[in-house]
């Protein structure tokens, strides 16, 4: 591959795979922020990780992305619709007062928006994926890339947390999420006069809504024929349970509890955390690669289940992030966790890798990921209603209990090494 083939593809790649990162974060992470912030109640707080629907329905209807239209013009035509309902949350953000009774309404006019954004970001992903497959068929390319589609998805992350949400602490919402739809925006311009077009390269006639559905049946039945299976979906569910269940009301407890302020997040969350995440994954792949899944994953699981008691310890002694002492005791416990939490994504990305055959490994992954993501879209949205009853103490310390099963399942999990 020439010099400039493989600049021009590096910057396709990099750039489409921020525009996934970067939707995702806000309806996952700056929702979050923005109605803890607007003062809503934790009962409610906690079933905004019901938005995480979409990701995990989305393999529902990729087939269809494939069979009306290019995986480009979806993509393209995706982003726009990105844009207006992040710039109308923006607008509908600034006439929100968290000490005005009648902004009620307008928040739940953003809500409903943060719905429909979340399935259209959803579907970007696929729109994505299927883009890149597309344009990288051969197995080497999409191995050469994956670090960078990882990386740059990662400053999706930092940006979205560190940047973003540092505008709504410096200025105000308006602002946070126009700068999210202007961002939106420029890559939308971007893309437009950089993207290749290669399925009008492709010859042959498309895939038919039957041959579609066909074949994601097979693909999809495949995938729940391996031996043990019911083990399987049990460990993929429980694997991160108690993690999910710890981070679903993360945001709530830092901002109310410890007095973390938006500008306090950002820095605490968009760059301790993001890159202790980082470095976690990059630890967890590299002691995966020495000593092998099967003997590597037993202590990092057992690291990532135990840390989380030190976020119990954090709502025993309750360190107020308006003291110095108190936000490094913080910001200390905030990166620990998310370090054992990134060799916990490590080793169940690997894990999820194996259960993949050749044949169907896009479709596999994306049930794996599906089937991993679901405690968290069901149980994490009940966590702002235990805390109304119970507290936080009692709620990471249920997330610790959480995290034993996973423990437990590995003296029966079938785990396979990858030649």
């Amino acid at each position: 591959m020439s010099t400039r083939k493989t600049f021009r593809t590096s910057l396709w790649v990099g750039s489409t795979y921020f525009i996934e990162g970067l939707p995702y974060m806000i309806v996952k992470f700056m929702s979050f922020v923005f109605f803890t912030d607007m003062g809503v109640r934790e009962a409610l707080l906690g079933l905004l990780n019901l938005l995480g629907i979409p990701w995990n329905l989305k393999f529902l209807w990729a087939p269809f992305l494939d069979i009306f239209g290019t995986k480009r013009g979806w993509f393209l035509k995706i982003q726009a619709v990105l844009i207006v309902l992040t710039f109308a949350i923006a607008v509908l953000a600034g006439f929100v007062s968290k000490d005005d009774p009648s902004s009620i309404s307008i928040l739940q006019l953003i809500a409903f928006i943060f719905v429909a954004l979340g399935f259209v970001a959803a579907t970007n992903d696929v729109a994505i994926d299927a883009y890149y497959l597309e344009g990288l068929s051969d197995p080497k390319e999409q191995a050469a890339y994956s670090g960078l589609r990882v990386l740059t998805y990662r400053f999706a992350v930092i940006y979205a947390r560190s940047v973003l949400v540092a505008i709504a602490g410096l200025v105000n919402w308006f602002w946070s999420f126009g700068a999210g739809a202007a961002t939106l925006l420029a890559f939308l311009i971007l893309h437009k006069f950089l993207l290749p077009k290669f399925e009008a390269k492709r010859e042959g006639p498309r895939s038919t809504v039957k041959e579609a559905m066909d074949n994601f049946k097979r693909s999809f039945a495949s995938y729940f024929k391996r031996d043990r299976i019911v083990l399987i979906l049990f460990f993929i569910i429980c694997y991160k349970l108690g993690d999910e269940i710890l981070f679903s009301m993360n945001t709530p407890f830092l901002m109310r509890e410890l007095l973390v302020t938006k500008t306090q997040l950002s820095l605490i969350s968009g760059m301790v955390g993001s890159f202790s995440v980082i470095g976690g994954a990059m630890l967890g792949a590299w002691w995966i690669a020495k000593q092998g899944l099967k003997k590597a994953i037993w202590p990092i699981t057992i690291f990532m289940n135990i840390n989380i008691l030190a976020y119990v310890f954090l709502a025993v002694i309750r360190p107020q992030a308006n003291t110095f002492n108190g936000l490094a005791l913080i910001a200390f416990v905030h990166s620990y966790e998310n370090i054992a939490a990134g060799l916990g994504n490590a080793a169940l990305t690997i894990y999820l890798m194996s259960l993949c055959n050749r044949e169907f490994k896009a479709a596999h992954y994306a049930v794996g990921t599906a089937v991993m993501s679901l405690g968290a879209t069901v149980i994490g949205s009940l966590g702002g209603a235990l805390v109304e009853q119970i507290g936080y103490v009692w709620l990471f310390t249920i997330s610790f209990m959480a995290s034993i099963p996973s423990i437990a399942l590995l003296l029966w999990l079938p785990v396979e090494e990858k030649k």
